[in-house]
């Protein structure tokens, strides 16, 4: 079985960010950084089907030359080779031109799989997955915490709502998007830190998987963030007196008229 594993390097999940000063995005500097954590259990559930199942985990990731740091540590856990598209053209891209550019990288490498996690720590969109899915014209499922391989077939288990579950089978290639705590996700070891020197690391550019600068990146966006900020810290607050019918009336009418957010 021949595994993609998708990962990207996000902010430390206690680092200080700031602002930028175009407004609109996170200064880097300095930032420390890791492998997303949902990203963390795809991968940790794409070696251990290899490993059961027989087979490769390729790396792929879409960041600049210091995301190489989050694929070494990936190459470490034990994935075979990785693939990193590392290009200016690639940066400040949404979750529709980060699943092209991954498509289009990912078309060319004939998996059985595709794991991704199930959404980044820093973004939080949640959407690369199923729109990758879609680029690739491949059956999907997220939130998945169990994986059984069947044959041509693999049947997995999402989460849903309210304590519940739901088994889905789906035929090979498929894409899965994975919830963290599927597994517990291994260390990397000195020897495994040691031979991902050694492993191979194909960095590409849109023209090596067959796309213009302008599909992907800030130019094959399909959204624009237009202002980022902390928000507010304030202390005023208002207690709603009344019946539950009253309270919640009042309520809606507050939202609609004052804060204008209904």
């Amino acid at each position: 079985m021949k595994i993609a594993v998708c990962i990207k390097q996000v902010p430390e999940g206690d680092a200080r960010l700031v602002i930028d000063a175009d407004g609109i995005s996170i200064a880097d500097a300095d930032l420390a950084t890791e492998i997303n954590e949902s990203d963390q259990y795809a991968l940790e559930s794409g070696l251990r089907l290899a490993e059961s199942q027989g087979g490769e985990v390729v790396v792929v990731c879409l960041g600049p030359d210091r995301a190489e740091e989050a694929i070494r540590r990936a190459l470490a856990m034990g994935a075979g080779r990785a693939i990193h598209l590392n290009d200016p053209a690639f940066q400040g891209g949404d979750a529709a031109a980060t699943a092209r550019a991954l498509a289009a990288a990912i078309e060319r490498e004939n998996v059985d799989l595709v794991l991704t996690g199930l959404q980044s720590d820093d973004a939080g969109w949640a959407q690369t997955g199923p729109i990758l899915a879609a680029r690739l014209g491949w059956p999907s499922a997220t939130l998945i915490m169990e994986i059984e391989p069947e044959g041509d077939t693999i049947k997995v288990k999402r989460e849903l709502e309210a304590g519940w579950f739901q088994w889905v089978r789906l035929p090979l290639p498929a894409l899965l998007t994975i919830q963290s705590g599927i597994s517990t996700v291994r260390y990397a070891t000195l020897k495994g830190i040691m031979g991902a020197k050694k492993k191979e690391i194909a960095k590409v550019t849109p023209a090596d998987i067959g796309l213009a600068p302008d599909e992907v990146g800030g130019a094959g966006r399909k959204t624009r963030t237009t202002r980022l900020y902390v928000p507010e810290k304030t202390t005023g607050a208002e207690i709603i007196e009344g019946d539950t019918a009253t309270a919640v009336a009042t309520l809606v009418e507050k939202l609609q008229k004052e804060a204008k957010v209904l």
